[in-house]
């Protein structure tokens, strides 16, 4: 597990370096409100993948290897064109992207579903590397096409993260469906009854705490530009996204725990494996925000732009919730690999809960601060449901949950192996 999981904390850490990059040139170029424009094109798309997803999505890794490819891939695509079509009708009825951009959003929204479809099984298959080198190449070129349009005469413009996302996104097709026919395995399995059914159940279960997780982060977007401009979301979408980046090894030592997870029987391995990542990931993102935490605003204005401002308390805000949610990957990861998602979304729903109702309150009363800590709150009750539910279903302790000389030996066996 560990050297797949290393590999994954180097992609993660490139493509989160990439997008911060990006958003560098684009709060420089562009402005705050380049920004905030940024953030919703991206923001649609997201919903438009959490819908592919109910079929497409993350529920492939665990029907992979036990079923036949081909039944899997054939649901996938066409449900991905059919919520395409879906999501052009939802955007041309509601102004969710800036004017003009609904097409554009649809077609980037399907060329990512097809490759989130062959990612997802690449995935299943336990082919992490090629996982890991498809996505960082995504982010490098997304990272040059968009320095290289943004900065051509009359280039300076959001078309211009358009054109890059295509670019991106065609780049990153092409290469896992190349991938995808490579060291396929060698022995067919057996036809699975009721597959379709099991794909849309275990999927419905997947994307619909996906999409209360989804709006327990990015819910608070609208309100800001509803309650406080485009200038203002963009600068919270600033905050957000190096928040976030404290999750760079949570989320990638979650990818690997899901692969390993779903193909490991022994109910006792999950469970360590689990509380080995939940430690790591804790660990990793409370180290990371401190470092965040100690640059002044200055730093960030000079990296970002000087319309950038506001940073450094937003970040302490969002802290908490940070570090509850970099807890949350390993329970997450563990529920879908065993799957027993509907923990995911019950946890995922509470928060969501007081995504809104504490949103609705703290948004238009303290701005982006009042976002802030309504992220931060949800967070925190989310990873408290979902540690409560890994506690009752695997047998763990609260005191199984501290590190411990049995963490460092299992590291060492895995790095060993």
């Amino acid at each position: 597990m560990i050297r797949p999981a290393i590999g994954s904390v180097i992609a993660r850490a490139w493509t989160t370096l990439a997008n911060l990059l990006v958003i560098m040139v684009a709060g420089h170029l562009l402005g705050a409100e380049g920004l905030g424009s940024i953030s919703l094109i991206v923001l649609a798309i997201t919903l438009v993948q959490l819908l592919n997803n109910v079929v497409g999505g993350g529920a492939l890794v665990h029907l992979v290897p036990r079923a036949p490819l081909a039944a899997l891939l054939r649901p996938a695509y066409g449900w991905a064109v059919l919520t395409a079509l879906v999501a052009f009708a939802v955007l041309e009825l509601l102004p969710l992207v800036p004017h003009g951009l609904a097409g554009h959003v649809v077609v980037l929204a399907l060329m990512q579903s097809f490759y989130t479809i062959h990612l997802n099984v690449l995935l299943g298959r336990q082919r992490i590397a090629a996982y890991n080198r498809i996505t960082a190449l995504h982010g490098l070129v997304l990272l040059v096409a968009f320095t290289a349009l943004v900065r051509t005469p009359g280039g300076a413009s959001v078309e211009a993260y358009v054109q890059a996302s295509y670019a991106a996104f065609a780049t990153t097709l092409a290469l896992s469906a190349w991938a995808l026919v490579q060291r396929a395995p060698g022995g067919a399995l057996p036809g699975v009854d009721g597959l379709l059914r099991r794909m849309v159940l275990q999927g419905l279960h997947v994307q619909g705490a996906n999409t209360m997780q989804l709006l327990n982060y990015r819910f608070a977007y609208y309100l800001i530009e509803h309650f406080q401009g485009l200038a203002a979301l963009g600068v919270y979408s600033v905050a957000t996204q190096l928040a976030e980046g404290a999750w760079l090894v949570p989320r990638s030592l979650g990818m690997v725990l899901y692969s390993a997870v779903s193909n490991e029987p022994a109910a006792e391995r999950q469970r360590a494996l689990t509380l080995t990542v939940f430690k790591a990931s804790v660990a990793a993102s409370t180290a990371a925000l401190l470092v965040a935490l100690l640059l002044p605003n200055a730093v960030y204005a000079l990296l970002f732009g000087a319309e950038v401002n506001g940073v450094r308390p937003l970040l302490a805000c969002l802290a908490p919730g940070i570090v509850g949610m970099a807890a949350s990957q390993a329970y997450s990861h563990y529920f879908s690999g065993v799957g027993r998602n509907v923990h995911n979304a019950v946890g995922s729903g509470l928060g969501l809960l007081v995504t809104i109702g504490a949103g609705l309150v703290l948004v238009p009363a303290w701005g982006t601060v009042g976002a802030a800590m309504t992220a931060s709150l949800a967070y925190l009750v989310n990873a408290a449901y979902q540690g409560w539910r890994f506690a009752a279903l695997s047998g763990a302790r609260l005191r199984d949950h501290r590190p411990g000389r049995a963490d460092l030996d299992r590291l060492r066996r895995l790095v060993g192996r």
